[in-house]
């Protein structure tokens, strides 16, 4: 990095906690007599912009500008308001449209001023067709775009009286009209992107970013406009402004925000769409070292190498990230699933890894979960259970529950809603067209449902297969006793299933003489469960996707049941979305790649990575960027749908929570984004320290 962009990154750390901030009294809005859901929203993001137009500010070494001033977004429904909405409809966390990926290729190739000129053309034949609800969507897209070009204009203005002509250029463009270069691309998105945190639409993703920025660089590239050097300074510098409001987006820890960015993969027609942006990206990241933008990176089988050590090379800093995905499972995947083909093949992720159609997807892809050790228990303590005669009648019965914790979710999501954001819906297809707010649904309506615990769920049946059905060392009454006592007085069978039992991806067992290997009882499970979502229409006219990922429930769950079979003690945290048990010796990362791609994950595409902590010292060797990217290539080899690799050391993350001070800039991958260890709540952090004594040594 230049010296200029170091002093923006430092500063880019210290604003994201500024205690320079203002909170506003926002009582005075005219919010409680206002019946229109998408009159409030408008209400509420004209009065944030308008806010920060009131302070705009412009460090003197950054070209690419905006930055949150406000700490508090109005709130466009009381408390005992939304209540009430509760108690009509189920509303999503915060109610509001989020864990989207906007359409932004459209209205930076377009401006707003052309975008407005549609929207006014629309409501025309609204008008006409005396469309009062489609009216007042449209007025409120209107009122929008207003406050976005106000805010810009008002930084245009800081510019040109601090003297920053160059900026004052831009803005002179950008967004009114549409980017004619990289970097009127690139601050054209930022104002796009900061807007719609200020409407509320949080976590919403970048999308394929080097596919609808490249065009942009190509043309600068070529005309000599600008060089790599100068160009890849403006990448970084964008990278940088991920952060600088970051402390403001929190989800459920600090730096759950959704920030993600895809690149790489095909294009529609589905040819080779890697470009040399991808690359700069890649390399962009390794330079700004920070938690965002969080980078996922499509490949197949047929990923050149080249491309693999790049991203390899990010891998080892130890940012969490890139996290893979493989066209080769993802794209079929979502085919069977119903999605048009060219849409699966533009796929990006909405924002951990719950795959998305930018632009076209309305999804609510993290809307509950399914606790499979939990369908263990259930089976263990029934009556059914602990009467089955055999190894294969009791997993009938898991197959059994596992449909009927499908039911029990689906019974309960009959009616979902969601609070309208206009200005969002400006940037998804064909809402304009409709006159209709995205909250309302677009292309693709579809609800996804995470499958915690894959691995302790496996390893519990295989330890019951062991010591009830092969050596009838304890029944399954008595196993269901010890584990409501936390095995207490049976040590000696806790050690048993503890480490003489078989464990998905640590000690495997093949299917040998009727006796079920850990691999088929995995493919049986995600069998099951994507049975268990086939055919069912959720309430907004979309189907129900399921997905190998855990979200934060790998650290909830693990507190709502007993012990498991498979000698988890009440309380102990699951791995994170799709990885062996936690606290066990491992026998190699191939050896977890072929254990967790056995199964056939073309079916369980809502997305959850396969997770593979590696220490930092594999990094040591020259040799080890080829070898762990031709890892990731064996991955998509072998049928891997998502990879993620952390690069950890339990020595650091153990000191870090000795003396936070000291670590304050340690980055690790949590579930599927990255943040700083030391904001994190202890039983995250506690349960990333177990994944570390888990890492593939040099």
């Amino acid at each position: 990095m230049t010296p200029k962009l170091e002093r923006l990154r430092d500063w880019t750390w210290l604003q994201k906690d500024s205690a320079e901030r203002i909170d506003v009294d926002w009582s005075g809005l005219p919010l409680q007599s206002e019946s229109s859901r998408c009159k409030r929203a408008a209400i509420c993001l004209a009065a944030i912009l308008q806010a920060e137009s009131e302070h705009p500010f412009i460090h003197p070494d950054e070209r690419i500008v905006l930055t949150r001033h406000v700490r508090n977004l109005p709130k466009r429904y009381s408390d005992e308001e939304m209540a009430e909405l509760r108690k009509t409809a189920y509303f999503h966390e915060m109610g509001v449209v989020f864990n989207l990926s906007p359409n932004y290729g459209a209205t930076l190739a377009a401006g707003l001023d052309a975008r407005r000129e549609e929207v006014l053309s629309r409501r025309e034949t609204a008008l006409r067709e005396g469309d009062s609800e489609g009216i007042e969507f449209l007025d409120a897209v209107l009122s929008g775009i207003d406050a976005v070009c106000s805010l810009a204009e008002a930084y245009r203005l800081k510019a040109l009286e601090e003297g920053r002509g160059d900026i004052a250029e831009t803005l002179a463009q950008v967004p009114r009209k549409p980017a004619r270069t990289f970097l009127e691309a690139l601050q054209f998105l930022r104002i796009l992107h900061f807007s719609l945190w200020c409407e509320g639409t949080y976590h919403n993703g970048i999308g394929r970013f080097d596919q609808f920025i490249w065009p942009y660089l190509k043309a600068d590239l070529e005309s000599g406009r600008l060089g790599r050097d100068e160009a890849l300074e403006l990448l970084e510098e964008f990278f940088l402004s991920f952060n600088r409001d970051t402390g403001l987006y929190i989800g459920v820890q600090q730096g759950d925000n959704g920030q993600s960015m895809m690149l790489g993969g095909v294009d529609r027609e589905g040819n080779d769409a890697v470009n040399p942006l991808t690359y700069m990206a890649l390399e962009a990241c390794c330079e700004v070292k920070l938690i965002d933008p969080k980078i996922n990176l499509r490949i197949s089988a047929q990923s050149p190498i080249a491309l693999l050590e790049k991203a390899t090379q990010l891998t080892r800093l130890g940012l969490g990230f890139p996290q893979y995905a493989n066209d080769d499972v993802v794209i079929p995947g979502l085919v069977r699933l119903g999605y048009d083909l060219a849409d699966a093949r533009d796929y990006t992720v909405a924002a951990c890894w719950e795959f998305i159609i930018p632009g076209r997807g309305m999804d609510i892809p993290n809307i509950d979960a399914v606790c499979f050790p939990a369908v263990v228990n259930t089976v263990l303590h029934s009556r059914e259970g602990q009467n089955a005669k055999s190894f294969e009648v009791f997993l009938e019965l898991v197959h059994r529950e596992i449909r009927s914790q499908a039911d029990l979710i689906a019974q309960k999501l009959q009616r979902v809603d969601m609070l309208p954001c206009p200005f969002t819906s400006l940037l998804c297809d064909g809402r304009i067209e409709k006159a209709r707010d995205a909250a309302q649904g677009n292309r693709y309506n579809n609800f996804g449902v995470h499958g915690t615990g894959i691995a302790p769920a496996v390893d519990s049946l295989a330890a019951l297969q062991k010591t009830v059905f092969q050596e009838h060392s304890v029944t399954l009454a008595e196993m269901a006793a010890v584990c409501d006592t936390n095995f207490q007085g049976r040590d000696d069978l806790l050690a048993e299933v503890k480490y003489d039992s078989p464990r998905l991806g640590i000690r495997d067992s093949e299917t040998e003489n009727g006796v079920l290997g850990t691999k088929e009882i995995a493919k049986r499970l995600i069998a099951w469960f994507a049975e268990s979502w086939e055919g069912r229409v959720n309430c907004r006219g979309g189907i129900w996707r399921c997905g190998t990922g855990s979200a934060m429930y790998y650290v909830r769950h693990p507190n709502e049941i007993p012990a498991s079979p498979d000698g988890r003690l009440k309380g102990e945290p699951f791995p994170a979305n799709y990885a062996p048990s936690l606290g066990y010796p491992v026998q190699g990362p191939l050896s977890v790649i072929d254990a967790f791609t056995a199964p056939d994950l073309t079916r369980v595409v809502n997305g959850g990575p396969l997770t593979i902590e590696l220490h930092d010292s594999v990094f040591r060797e020259p040799e080890s960027i080829t070898k762990v990217a031709q890892m990731v290539r064996y991955f998509a080899k072998r049928g891997g749908h998502q990879l993620q690799i952390n690069t950890i050391n339990r020595d650091q993350l153990l000191d870090a929570q000795r003396h936070p001070e000291k670590w304050r800039h340690l980055i690790v991958r949590v579930w599927g984004w990255s943040g700083y260890f030391v904001e994190l709540d202890r039983p995250y952090q506690d349960q990333i320290i177990k994944r570390a004594e888990m890492t593939f040594p040099a």
